[in-house]
C-alpha cells in the first residue's frame, strides 16, 4: 500500500467478481431479482466454485442479499436507504477530501490533474458509458486518496457503489450532467489551491446534485 492509500480494485478479487460487481452497480439486474446460479454460469461462462465465491463476496459487500438455502437476490431500493447513503457520502467524503488536501503531495497533485484530464476528455469523446463511469470513479478515488485512512476509503467506495445503483437507473440528464462535470474541474482547482473549506462546500453541493439525479430516477422506477 503506498502512502496515498490507494485501494486495490482487482488484486483481491476474481474476474467474475469484478464483472458481476460492475453489472450490479450498472443496473443489469433488477432490484429484488433472484439470481439463478445456472443461468449466471451460462451467461458469464464461469465455473460453479468461482461463481459462488464471487456471489458470497458480493453479499458481504452489500451488493447482494444471501437468502438461507435460497441463493442470492439483488437488494431492493428505497428512498430511506438513498437518503442515508447520500448523508453518509456527504460526511465521509467531505472529511476525506479535507484530509487529502492537508496531506496530499506533489505526486498526488500530478495524479489528480491526470485523472481530471482523462475524465474531461471522456466527457467530450464518450457517450457516458462504462469507460466514462470507470474514469469518473477513478477521479473521485484519486481526489481523496491521500486522506490517510484505508477504512475511510473503503467505506466511501462502498457508498459510491450503493449510490450508483440509484444514479444509473435511468437515461442521462445532459443539463445537470454538464454542471456536475464542471464541478469536477472546480474541485481540482480548489484542491490544488489547498482551499479545504471551499472544496468541502463544493463537494457537499456536488453530492447533493447527484442525489437529486438519483432521487428522480428512483421515483421514476418506484
Amino acid at each position: 500500500m503506498n502512502k496515498h492509500m490507494q485501494l486495490p480494485t482487482s488484486s483481491a478479487s476474481s474476474p467474475i467478481y469484478d464483472v458481476l460487481r460492475r453489472d450490479l452497480v450498472g443496473g443489469r439486474f433488477k432490484a429484488g431479482e433472484k439470481l439463478a446460479i445456472n443461468a449466471l454460469k451460462e451467461q458469464y461462462q464461469v465455473g460453479l466454485s468461482p461463481l459462488r465465491e464471487a456471489l458470497n463476496k458480493l453479499a458481504a459487500y452489500g451488493l447482494l442479499v444471501q437468502e438461507n438455502q435460497r441463493g442470492f437476490r439483488v437488494p431492493k431500493l428505497s428512498r430511506e436507504e438513498l437518503d442515508d447513503i447520500a448523508r453518509l457520502r456527504t460526511e465521509l467524503e467531505g472529511m476525506a477530501l479535507e484530509r487529502a488536501i492537508a496531506h496530499g503531495d506533489a505526486v498526488w497533485e500530478a495524479d489528480l490533474l491526470a485523472a481530471a484530464h482523462r475524465l474531461k476528455r471522456a466527457d467530450i469523446t464518450l457517450d457516458k458509458g462504462e469507460e466514462w463511469e470507470r474514469l469518473h470513479t477513478q477521479f473521485h478515488r484519486t481526489l481523496v486518496a491521500p486522506c490517510g485512512s484505508v477504512w475511510l476509503l473503503r467505506f466511501i467506495e462502498q457508498l459510491h457503489d450503493q449510490f450508483d445503483r440509484y444514479r444509473r437507473l435511468g437515461p442521462k440528464m445532459p443539463t445537470i450532467r454538464q454542471e456536475l462535470d464542471e464541478q469536477h474541474h472546480e474541485l481540482v482547482e480548489l484542491a490544488l489551491q489547498r482551499d479545504a473549506i471551499a472544496a468541502r462546500a463544493l463537494m457537499d453541493d456536488h453530492i447533493h446534485k447527484s442525489y437529486e439525479v438519483a432521487l428522480a430516477r428512483y421515483q421514476q422506477h418506484a
